[in-house]
């Protein structure tokens, strides 16, 4: 099993054995898009892509261009790394912070990933102080030993029931919403996903995204603050195996929430520059370092 999954991380098939957490239970995140120059966009991917702290950066259909995800432990942190990108690429960043979440979960049914709709998940407890040590570790992935487990204890220098009842505890209270593989999704077949964001007025915005939330074929479902330019404050992602799949299922939740009325547009990826775990808990690793996360190179999607 070890080689197997060392195997599968080799070849980009799973970013980690690690952890998947709930929304808002450490640390800091933000959605955040750039209109970029069609001639300007490899490099200015690439100088986003070299910041630890950005876990997710696209090319998506629509004059902002440029899609990425800035994590951190705190949201200065965050702050300060989107400030570096404008400056380094002299390009203004529009930023869109989440307000609340209504699912987000990227695991697939292989067999039938459309299958049935779950409703809004519930918020989670947050990870305490005591336990981010061992939560910088699990955004890291989990060893590929015999006994990772007691690593993890030597290293923390904690006793190895400590760590087992705290991974038990996360689990159960939700905190972590899975601990295995966590698997990209383009390798695993869904070679397209779509980013559709509505306008929706503000007093009708979360009925109707926990309706959207409870669609099937929904992983994504969250409200996020709008921007000068951007009246857009719901959105969802949607992913499929080809694009007329996926059109087809985000029309059928659309309708299934009741949106059809509401302005709304629909962004496909086209590149997929980057795609790691996110760092809530630890300090951004230094270019060069290994862990077991793996960016691939751009990559259609």
């Amino acid at each position: 099993m070890i080689d197997t999954c060392a195997a599968l991380l080799a070849r980009g098939a799973i970013s980690r054995v690690g952890g998947v957490w709930a929304p808002r239970v450490g640390g800091a995140a933000q959605l955040c898009a750039m209109r970029v120059p069609a001639e300007r966009l490899e490099a200015v991917a690439a100088a986003v892509s070299a910041h630890a702290g950005v876990n997710h950066n696209y090319e998506r259909e629509h004059a902002l261009n440029l899609w990425f995800v800035v994590t951190g432990c705190s949201l200065e942190q965050v702050e300060q790394t989107t400030q570096a990108i404008e400056a380094e690429t002299g390009l203004p960043v529009l930023c869109l912070r989440m307000q609340r979440a209504y699912r987000i979960d990227l695991g697939f049914d292989l067999r039938d990933p459309h299958a049935g709709g779950q409703g809004p998940q519930a918020p989670a407890p947050a990870v305490q102080p005591a336990d981010a040590p061992l939560a910088a570790l699990l955004e890291s992935g989990l060893p590929l030993v015999p006994e990772p487990y007691a690593r993890w204890a030597a290293q923390l220098d904690w006793p190895l029931e400590r760590v087992q009842a705290t991974l038990r505890r996360w689990l159960d209270q939700g905190t972590l919403r899975r601990l295995g593989l966590v698997v990209r999704h383009h390798e695993a077949g869904f070679a397209a996903n779509a980013m559709t964001v509505f306008n929706v007025d503000d007093g009708a915005v979360d009925a109707l995204g926990e309706r959207l939330a409870a669609q099937p074929g929904v992983s994504l479902c969250y409200r996020r603050t709008r921007a000068p330019g951007w009246p857009y404050n719901l959105y969802c992602m949607v992913h499929g195996r080809s694009r007329d799949e996926t059109e087809a299922v985000l029309l059928a939740a659309i309708a299934g929430a009741g949106l059809a009325p509401w302005p709304r547009l629909v962004l496909f990826s086209r590149r997929r520059f980057k795609q790691t775990g996110a760092r809530y808990f630890s300090a951004p690793a230094p270019a060069g370092a290994l862990t077991q996360d793996t960016e691939g190179q751009p990559h259609a999607a």
